[in-house]
This record gives C-alpha cells, structure tokens and sequence, in this order.
C-alpha cells in the first residue's frame, strides 16, 4: 500500500484551511494546517512533506518570504519542495513573480477545488 502523501497547508483563514482538508482528506492526503508562514518554517524543519499550499496574505511571516525561506534551505529535499501559492489578490502579484519566488504554481480564491485537487495530484505525482 502506498503511504499516504502529506500536505502542508498555511491559510489564516480557517474557513479556507478547514475546507481545503476536508477535500485533501478525501483524496487520501494527510494534512498538516499552520496559520503563518513562521510556523511553515518551524514544522518544515522537523518533517517531511510532499507540498506545501502557501496563502500569500498571512501574519507574521506572508507567503512570498515563506516560499524564499523554503527555497534557501540547506536541505536540497526540502528546498525543492512543490509550493503553491493560495491568494485572494492575484492583481498584486504577476505569474513571473510567483515563479521568481519559487512557487510552482498559483490557486485563486475563491479556491476552485477542483482545481486543487488537480494541481496537488500533479505536483505530488512520483
């Protein structure tokens, strides 16, 4: 049996959080949820995860300085990990500076989540 993949989803907004998991949970993800970027990086260092769903707009540490910190771990497994930026102002941002802050790719809100589902099947694939 396959282990079960494991996401790591940063949203401060937990109408956001609870309803992404319950749609991962339902296609067999594990989930860990965190409200900041700062606890991404605490709990990043101590486990392993398949993706990271980045919310752009968090407290204390947002998503863009999130992703730069992920990127510049020493850990080349972690550092290379698939990161998808979750943002309600897609206008503040280009595709090109999501890409430059190392996201994979980017999920709109209101989240589509089909959508989701898509894009964390596609980037956890082996």
């Amino acid at each position: 049996m396959m282990s079960q993949k494991r996401v790591l989803i940063a949203e401060d907004s937990s109408v956001i959080q609870n309803l992404a998991r319950k749609i991962l949970e339902f296609q067999n993800y594990e989930i860990t949820a965190v409200k900041n970027g700062e606890q991404v990086m605490q709990i990043v260092d101590k486990e392993d995860f398949d993706i990271v769903l980045l919310d752009i707009n968090m407290p204390i540490m947002d998503g863009m300085e999130c992703v730069k910190a992920i990127r510049a771990l020493g850990d080349k497994k972690k550092s290379n990990l698939p990161v998808v930026a979750i943002t309600g102002n897609a206008k503040n941002y280009s595709e090109e500076e999501f890409k430059a802050a190392g996201f994979n790719d980017v999920l709109v809100k209101p989240l589509n989540f089909d959508r989701l589902v898509e894009i964390v099947n596609e980037l956890t694939e082996e």
